[in-house]
């Protein structure tokens, strides 16, 4: 069970100066537990601490980066599934999917562990002409700075994860600002932080609202911002950065194609787009929204789709059987469904779903959907999935990128070809071949383009972004 309160963690130390913020579990809409609510003050000392730790941080061994994060791996096991349950109750994620996100959490720390021992740098031959013989240069990798990260609610351990572990290997202090629907999760990785011997002061994590959080963009002591988060409040925290590095992780509209060649394969076609259209009620930034079927095909993948789409479980999250719990609040799901609304009285046809009650949305399946309505062109960040036929594979290429947004889009075919075409002409950031684009690993390189963000994230690359080259030449 969760605790009824649970402190911030501000220069590395639990601090409770108030349990001010009310976390409710998603699916009763009753209070759960309180947390400590950081206000500027307290934001301010967080980023003076992390600064004032860089030195000892730096310093700190890779090895010992390593073993504390080896730690976190071993202490997140052990309470794998007090993680999974508070994931359950704040986030409203079924069970399962809750601790298929634990599972990832420990990936995540777990290649961060391998990535500390080996940032490499390079030696870089000098002797380009001879006025430069007789010189050797070398580069090397240095943490940046302190940085900034503020995570959002449909993912509140993994993503997380994908922040603050490369920061660890770096050797980078932080301060994040969890999302306030959902901070336990952090709040629990802060703890087991707590346990290991990271130099005092080099991580605070500290639930605030969003009124008070405008530090961890302005401030000019951080070096780097990570957000991931909506498209409309990235690109206005970016614009408001000032000279700080910033990635951002932003909105989706994922679509996916059925190429002609999957007749054979609709089975598990089928399944895999219910999976990527309605994994934790559709809140996720890679969620499958649109799906574009060769028009040979499109008649019984419909159907099948729809009968799948029907059987779904939805109810409790804490049940081993439910697949589909409720969104993060009443507000999302008045929202999701207004559009459902607005696309049917322009026109389109709903398969199955489209209704509400409270927090829960049904599984949505939506056709005839006209080009430009909210619910074909936004992000929809809901259990809602459109379906559209095409003909010729050239017509598919150019609805996926008829888009403001490209994080990831996913391509079924067996024509070598077609799939790297996709590779080739798709605008998203990855592409998905045979699987939708739901599907990621946690040491891939991950991000989008335009409305959909602007670096990568996935251990590795992370580490790129949170350390700076630098150059030593020495003469002979």
């Amino acid at each position: 069970m969760l605790k009824k309160r649970y402190p911030y963690y501000l220069a590395s130390r639990p601090s409770a100066p108030n349990h001010d913020l009310e976390v409710t579990d998603k699916y009763t809409g009753k209070v759960a537990c309180r947390v400590a609510l950081a206000d500027a003050s307290a934001i301010r000392v967080g980023i003076g601490a992390a600064v004032r730790s860089q030195a000892a941080l730096a310093a700190f061994a890779p090895d010992q980066r390593q073993a504390v994060l080896e730690h976190c791996v071993a202490r997140f096991t052990e309470r794998r599934e007090e993680l999974a349950l508070a994931l359950c109750i704040e986030a409203g994620k079924p069970i399962r999917d809750a601790r298929g996100e634990v599972t990832r959490l420990i990936d995540t720390f777990k290649i961060a562990a391998g990535e500390a021992v080996r940032i490499d740098g390079a030696v870089l031959e000098m002797a380009i002409s001879p006025r430069t013989r007789g010189y050797r240069g070398f580069v090397k990798r240095v943490p940046i700075g302190p940085c900034s990260f503020v995570s959002p609610f449909n993912f509140p351990l993994n993503l997380v994860a994908h922040k603050v572990a490369p920061a660890i290997a770096a050797g980078c202090p932080w301060v994040l600002k969890p999302a306030s629907r959902t901070p336990i999760g952090a709040l629990i990785i802060g703890e087991v932080l707590a346990e290991t011997d990271l130099p005092l002061g080099s991580f605070s994590i500290l639930p605030c609202h969003r009124d008070g959080a405008d530090l961890f963009t302005t401030d000019e002591r951080f070096k780097l911002l990570s957000f991931t988060g909506s498209a409309a409040v990235g690109w206005d925290l970016k614009a408001r950065a000032g000279k700080k590095k910033v990635v951002l992780e932003l909105g989706g509209n994922a679509a996916c194609i059925v190429d002609a060649d999957q007749r054979r394969d609709l089975d598990h076609v089928v399944e895999r787009l219910v999976f990527g259209a309605f994994y934790q009620s559709g809140q996720s930034c890679i969620s499958v929204q649109r799906v574009y079927v060769h028009a040979s095909l499109y008649a019984e993948l419909r159907k099948r789709l729809v009968k799948a789409t029907k059987a779904l479980k939805a109810g409790n999250p804490r049940k081993e059987t439910t697949f589909i719990g409720p969104m993060i609040e009443v507000a999302a799901a008045k929202k999701l469904q207004g559009w459902i609304d607005d696309a049917v009285a322009a026109g389109a046809s709903v398969l199955c779903g489209g209704t509400r009650r409270g927090a829960m949305l049904q599984a949505t399946v939506l056709e005839d959907v006209p080009k430009g309505a909210a619910i074909e062109a936004e992000e929809a960040f809901g259990p809602v999935v459109l379906l559209k036929p095409y003909d010729t594979f050239e017509q598919a290429l150019r609805a996926v990128n008829a888009s403001r947004y490209g994080l990831q889009a996913g391509v079924f075919t067996h024509d070598i070809r077609h799939a790297m075409r996709a590779w080739d002409e798709l605008i998203v950031g990855g592409v998905i071949v045979n699987d939708v684009p739901s599907w990621r690993v946690d040491h891939m390189p991950y991000g989008g383009v335009k409305d959909s963000g602007l670096g990568r994230e996935g251990v590795r690359y992370a580490i790129e972004d949170m350390t700076e080259r630098r150059l030593v030449v020495i003469r002979d």
